[in-house]
């Protein structure tokens, strides 16, 4: 059975999350429900849960604030947050790979999120990335897990991202590679929200700020302002020529 808390400042919510976890998850069972987050981090010291469904928008406390309770050793729990947060925000969810469930919170999300949440493990670091990429409504620096370690990139710095297989490498203007443990995938739904990076092959992401001009030649390609060449797939090439402003004769 797992143990489990609900940290929401909604009562509605709470409510609506206790009936649909009875209905639905009868291997969850709610040891606690608190309003706020000083709540939320007795409880758990109290009854040593296995699970918190944690809310984001509170009144006095972020709900992303919860770890700076406690120890890293002391954190033996995981997290699916609740949340009414849209676009980019929730593509930061993705990107950190954290659970999350979207108010008004679905069933079938529900039950999909406590079972992958039973089968992996997660990471203080996602938790870490998470914080930093939610702080702003605009996608201008990103926190990326790399290995055990945390980079944080300006995306106006990121020239393009190479896809490969599990990872990407980061590529930006001062010439610097970084490795990261994100598939190219996560990286599209993060940065394509902004109209200057696209998706221009199924292994690249280029920022078209950093595009020179465009070549049919060799199946089309993009030139880079560093001279490097990237290939390009024939349906992206109207979206580029539009990104850098070229006017097709």
């Amino acid at each position: 059975m797992i143990k489990a808390i609900i940290i929401d400042d909604e009562k509605r919510a709470r409510l609506n999350l206790n009936l649909l976890i009875d209905e639905y998850c009868p291997n969850v069972t709610i040891t606690a429900e608190c309003k706020n987050l000083p709540e939320g981090v007795k409880a758990i010291r109290k009854h040593k849960p296995d699970l918190i469904f944690l809310d984001i928008e509170m009144p006095g406390h972020s709900g992303l604030e919860l770890l700076d309770f406690f120890d890293e050793n002391d954190i033996d729990f995981k997290v699916i947050f609740t949340t009414a947060y849209q676009e980019y925000a929730i593509q930061a969810f993705k990107f950190s790979a954290v659970d999350y469930l979207l108010k008004p919170i679905n069933p079938d999300e529900l039950t999909e999120a406590i079972n992958r949440l039973s089968k992996e493990k997660q990471k203080l670091d996602n938790y870490i990335a998470l914080k930093e990429n939610i702080k702003q409504d605009t996608c201008k620096k990103i926190a990326i897990p790399s290995g055990n370690s945390l980079l944080f990139i300006e995306t106006a710095n990121i020239v393009f991202v190479k896809g490969e297989g599990a990872y990407s490498e980061v590529i930006c203007s001062d010439n610097s590679k970084h490795l990261a443990s994100r598939n190219l995938k996560n990286f599209e739904d993060i940065l394509c929200t902004q109209k200057n990076f696209i998706r221009i092959q199924k292994s690249y992401i280029v920022n078209s700020n950093f595009i020179s001009a465009y070549t049919k030649s060799d199946g089309g390609s993009v030139v880079l302002k560093n001279g490097l060449h990237l290939p390009i797939s024939a349906d992206k090439v109207e979206l580029i020529l539009e990104a850098i402003a070229i006017i097709k004769r």
